[in-house]
């Protein structure tokens, strides 16, 4: 996946043994007229010099948002470790005991810290040794933002207060959107989206590149050359780690553009167009019944498919008391017992709907599944279970949840500092080979030039316009990545003209 391979199709690498001469045939009327017709030039052969240009103006453009995103995305990585550390106090009760206060005791309990506040969801402690989080609206927060008390479970003491955006903390939640806009609002958006838009482009052209090289051993495709030297040892390395890393970046890819604003957009139409659009429980009361003001059913913890990441919307109205209410341990109890067991996350009555109660246990074999609790008599009014969900919808949910690490924990994690880090080399790499490749090297800002213009005459008419109609397709369905491609290809027509015109005078002087 280097930024650019100079090596020009019809020479073998210096790795790659001639081949012994072997005994001259001899000549007939049809070799001769073979010999004197023009060969064309085969599929990769008339790809690859076209391959390599773009490759070579991706990398040199697009690498610097490629390693920023990269590196944020480092940082976010390591920030699920990081916040247990640093928010130890308020995640951790300080004892064990052998039986929990109820729930509403404890919701009581964050209600008398934050008076103001309005109780909008409740997270039962997942563990034995974890606090009870009770999410609060609170006037003057920003939207998306809410006041998380944290509640010891076994004596219903408060341990501390944090403001919150879902389930992200302040660290990780800054880092979250420090990944996503570089903290510059929707604006900064673009970066990830662009990013995102071409680091597939990128990792899949460059695997075809390195795959199509020759080389003189085959371990040489997957390990680097410890014997090389120079611009080939740089190469080496930047094509064998960029091959091992390649299916992580497609992935890492793929799923980044559903948080995207234009390219999410397209993937979110497309998605329910094939019948894939995540379902959600039906918490809606029978008419009459009035369970206080408020509305919508949704979880108000940002639950959401993209909660957490890159923006985790706003919350519903504040529930108020319905007339008749059972209560939070009775409903979560009626949960329990209709199979909802699992890191639960509990939104409270609002206006014409019941309890909404869901299982956010996202690690492998993940428990989402969700009922509805009526709260005049807790009789479950709907339930949906994750083995219903489309599978569009699944592998929606398996990815998002690869992408933020939480799927296989703490190793999901690691997996994802090992990519970031994997993509900040081969950025490196393919940087210091331009610069390994410069024509002049005494002449410190020169640098290595591009493939030569005109490589797309050299593919064949009928396999140059169905690739034009794919690239077009592409380019509609991921904007920043159209929009980008037509603003390299009228630089670099610019920038040819000049050119000519420059040899042109140069010729006529």
């Amino acid at each position: 996946m280097s930024l650019e391979e100079v090596q020009d199709v019809r020479t073998p690498d210096a790795d790659t043994p001639a081949a012994p001469l072997a005994p001259a045939a001899p000549a007939t009327a049809d070799a001769v007229a073979s010999a004197e017709a023009p060969s064309k030039p085969g599929t990769w052969a008339a790809l690859r010099p076209l391959l390599l240009r773009m490759h070579f103006y991706a990398g040199i453009l697009i690498a610097p948002l490629l390693f920023l995103a990269a590196a944020t995305g480092l940082l976010y990585a390591a920030s699920w470790q990081a916040e247990k550390i640093i928010y130890s106090d308020e995640l951790t009760v300080t004892q064990v005991r052998d039986s929990t206060a109820p729930l509403s005791a404890q919701v009581t309990a964050a209600r008398a810290t934050v008076p103001e506040g309005k109780v909008v969801g409740v997270w039962p402690a997942p563990d034995a040794e974890a606090t009870t989080r009770v999410i609060m609206e609170v006037p003057g927060l920003e939207e998306g933002q809410t006041e998380t008390v944290f509640v010891d479970p076994y004596t219903a003491r408060v341990n501390g207060q944090l403001t919150t955006e879902g389930d992200a903390l302040p660290l990780r939640a800054w880092l979250s959107e420090f990944h996503s806009s570089l903290q510059l609002g929707e604006f900064g958006r673009n970066y990830s989206e662009l990013a995102a838009s071409w680091l597939w482009v990128v990792a899949l052209g460059g695997l075809a590149l390195w795959v199509g090289r020759r080389r003189s051993r085959k371990a040489l495709l997957v390990l680097p050359d410890r014997a090389a030297t120079g611009r080939r040892k740089t190469l080496s390395w930047h094509g064998a780690v960029g091959l091992w890393a390649v299916a992580g970046l497609v992935a890492l890819s793929a799923t980044g553009l559903t948080w995207s604003k234009y390219a999410g957009e397209n993937i979110g139409q497309l998605q329910d167009g094939l019948g894939g659009a995540t379902p959600s429980v039906s918490a809606a009361l029978a008419p009459g019944s009035d369970s206080g003001s408020g509305e919508g059913s949704g979880s108000g913890s940002g639950s959401g498919e993209h909660a957490g990441h890159g923006g985790t919307g706003g919350m519903e109205m504040p529930p108020t008391p319905p007339a008749a209410d059972i209560g939070i341990d009775k409903a979560v109890a009626a949960a329990r017992a209709a199979g909802v067991t699992e890191e639960l996350r509990i939104t409270l009555p609002a206006k014409g709907n019941g309890y909404v109660i869901k299982e956010q246990d996202k690690q492998l074999p993940v428990h989402l599944d969700s009922v509805a609790v009526d709260p005049a008599d807790g009789r479950i009014m709907d339930e949906l279970r994750f083995a219903d969900y489309p599978v569009l919808a699944q592998l929606t949910r398996f990815g998002i949840d690869l992408h933020m690490g939480k799927t296989f924990g703490l190793a999901n994690q690691i997996a994802l500092a090992a990519l970031a880090v994997a993509l900040m080399f081969l950025v490196f790499w393919g940087y210091r080979m331009w610069w390994l490749r410069r024509p002049t090297k005494d002449r410190t800002l020169s640098v290595g030039r591009a493939q030569p213009r005109g490589a797309w005459r050299k593919v064949p008419l009928t396999m140059l316009l169905p690739l034009a109609a794919v690239i077009a397709l592409v380019g509609w369905f991921v904007p920043l990545l159209g929009i980008s491609l037509v603003a390299f290809l009228a630089v670099d027509v610019l920038l040819g003209l000049f050119a000519a015109r420059r040899a042109k005078a140069a010729t006529a002087a």
